[in-house]
């Protein structure tokens, strides 16, 4: 079932065109995976689906409903959305940060229950032992699992991720991809993340949508879309795309450095 719709989206920065066209699903239990160059519009993209953004032409779709007639508080409670940014300079605990993803719920005081689940996020994103520092004292990595960890807690069906693995170390970007994919899994959620790390969208994602100049390359198993071919017309470089392995992924070449027949 798919929990995000979108049908023939376009945007434009006044007289710049930024997405033509866009068609896409998320469903539940899925990892959907926005990859393509810089400027290709995935940022954009994802803003336009939260509802950040009005799209200049075309729908979309939340859980059924178009997301212009929601109220924000509605889509808070069925989106979580985790920017790219991690310039958080606030004052605040990285314990009430996380609590802040409670906010479409809370009344007048916050529950037990409320506290509980920051404390399983912070677990899930290996934040326990920062609960009390301050968020302007972090690492931007570690800011970084603060905002997906805050995402979390808000505990709604769909989630959208702007690179959040992109200030992290190799092992914290496994780390949150398990979570992730398993959540989605687990959970039945829908997840949208753009990556700029070809492999790891390969090894996590269910599928791929490829960006190139605001337009859709190509949308399908990473099985299907990864492919040397793609990584040359997309991003201008030449790989060798590897399939020994439960994922394919791809090893780029040094211009000169490949040999024919290679």
């Amino acid at each position: 079932m798919a929990l995000i719709s979108v049908n023939d989206l376009s945007f434009a920065y006044h007289d710049r065109q930024v997405l033509s066209g866009i068609t896409f699903s998320a469903d539940a239990g899925e990892v959907l995976g926005l990859v393509g160059p810089n400027g290709c519009g995935k940022t954009t993209l994802i803003r336009c689906v939260d509802g950040m953004l009005t799209p200049d032409r075309g729908r979309v779709m939340l859980g059924g409903r178009e997301i212009c007639t929601m109220h924000r508080r509605e889509v808070a409670q069925a989106m979580a959305y985790v920017p790219q940014s991690t310039g958080n300079r606030t004052a605040a605990t990285v314990f009430e940060t996380v609590l802040m993803g409670r906010r479409p719920y809370l009344n007048w005081k916050v529950s037990a229950t409320d506290e509980e689940k920051v404390i399983a996020a912070l677990d899930l994103l290996d934040l326990r032992d920062l609960a009390l520092r301050k968020v302007a004292e972090l690492s931007g990595g570690e800011r970084q699992r603060v905002m997906i960890a805050r995402a979390l807690v808000q505990e709604t069906g769909t989630i959208l991720l702007d690179e959040p693995t992109s200030n992290l170390d190799v092992c914290h970007q496994m780390g949150v991809m398990e979570v992730l994919h398993g959540l989605a899994e687990e959970k039945g959620l829908a997840v949208v993340i753009a990556l700029h790390d070809l492999n790891l969208a390969a090894t996590y994602c269910h599928r791929l949508l490829v960006l190139k100049g605001g337009l859709v390359y190509g949308y399908g198993a990473p099985e299907e879309v990864l492919s040397e071919e793609m990584l040359r017309n997309v991003y201008g470089i030449r790989a060798v795309v590897k399939r020994d392995l439960a994922a394919p992924y791809m090893v780029p070449v040094r211009p000169g450095r490949l040999r024919e027949g290679v």
